[in-house]
């Protein structure tokens, strides 16, 4: 089985060096076995750093990705236990568009607001509706 260096497996993986030291010090990569004064990592880390990153893509947290890889090391878990893990992540997901379309409506309604007006800076609606005491149109 080949082994990596650091820098090696970082380059295999897609990540900086200090992300690999950042995965290993939160336990979500073992800390690799020392052969001539080297840490030695293997094609398993390489996997695992992947899989975390392609979590994280998905909105996963790295608290969440370690329930994950628990999951799948637990000889116990089944696909429904992954399955409820994904189903809250995307009604968190739902949550989060709905939220991003109602700042979109409120920065839609600013921005017409102003328009093109050519007043100054002081009597800008846009940013009267920053004010503490938020007078807005």
């Amino acid at each position: 089985m080949e082994q990596f260096t650091i820098g090696k497996l970082a380059r295999r993986a897609g990540v900086g060096v200090e992300t690999v030291r950042f995965y290993e010090r939160r336990g979500l990569i073992k800390k690799p076995s020392v052969k001539e004064g080297f840490r030695k990592y293997s094609e398993e880390a390489v996997r695992r750093i992947r899989f975390i990153k392609r979590a994280q893509d998905l909105g996963f947290t790295l608290k969440e990705i370690n329930g994950l890889m628990a999951l799948n090391a637990n000889p116990r878990s089944t696909c429904s236990d992954v399955r409820s893990q994904t189903e809250a992540k995307m009604k968190e997901v739902e949550e989060k568009i709905r939220d991003l379309k109602r700042i979109k409506k409120s920065l839609k309604h600013l921005f017409i607001a102003c328009e093109e007006s050519k007043e100054a800076m002081a009597h800008c609606e846009i940013l009267n509706c920053f004010e503490p005491d938020g007078k807005c149109k």
